[in-house]
């Protein structure tokens, strides 16, 4: 936009008595470690909150070099007066520890009724104490946070067992990716359905 016409959206703003929308100083998203651009969607939300997008993805990506690429992280962004910030990273959420732990790409499309993968105790109270390091997390006691991942597993699927058998599991998983393809066909095959009948 040019000069003039900036100054002339400013006069109608003052005219009209329209305030300028505030977004807040706070954001909260999740990135994919070591993947931050200054691309949508989280340049525009940064440049939203009139945050440095060039030094914040700097600083991120320098912060999560050391967890895989890809892994979201939950973030909370706080913006201060002088346009700097405020980073906190968490750990990644429980659903991506519980689908590697099972080793599933997918949770199931039917929680209730289906089961997606399953994890041991053991697992779940390794995610449970790497849960306990985030700061939302660090005032829980251990047995809280592990009754929160088993309900979590549960709304996903996945099925928590004292002890599993490697090769039992590892037929399940074979029979399991059988399911999962037939799912996603029969999703496909919904929608060319839905965009024929709309067109």
């Amino acid at each position: 936009m040019s000069k003039v016409a900036k100054k002339v959206v400013k006069a109608v703003v003052k005219r009209s008595g329209v305030a300028k929308v505030n977004h807040g100083n706070r954001l909260e998203t999740f990135i994919p470690s070591g993947k931050a651009v200054a691309g949508p969607p989280l340049g525009p939300q940064l440049g939203q909150k009139n945050i440095n997008i060039a030094a914040f993805c700097k600083e991120f990506n320098e912060r999560t070099k050391e967890y895989k690429e890809g892994i979201p992280l939950p973030c909370r962004v706080t913006v201060n007066n002088d346009r700097t910030f405020d980073l906190v990273i968490n750990q990644p959420p429980v659903t991506y520890f519980l689908k590697q732990a099972a080793g599933i790409q997918r949770a199931a499309m039917k929680p209730t009724h289906e089961v997606a993968g399953k994890v041991t105790l053991k697992h779940v109270y390794e995610i449970a104490k790497i849960k306990q390091q985030d700061p939302t997390q660090c005032f829980l006691s251990l047995e809280t946070i592990c009754k929160q991942v088993i309900s979590i597993a549960r709304t996903c699927g996945i099925e928590v067992v004292p002890k599993l058998d490697a090769q039992e599991y590892g037929k399940f998983l074979e029979q399991r990716k059988l399911i999962v393809e037939e799912e996603l066909k029969d999703l496909q095959a919904k929608k060319e359905a839905r965009m024929l009948r709309t067109a």
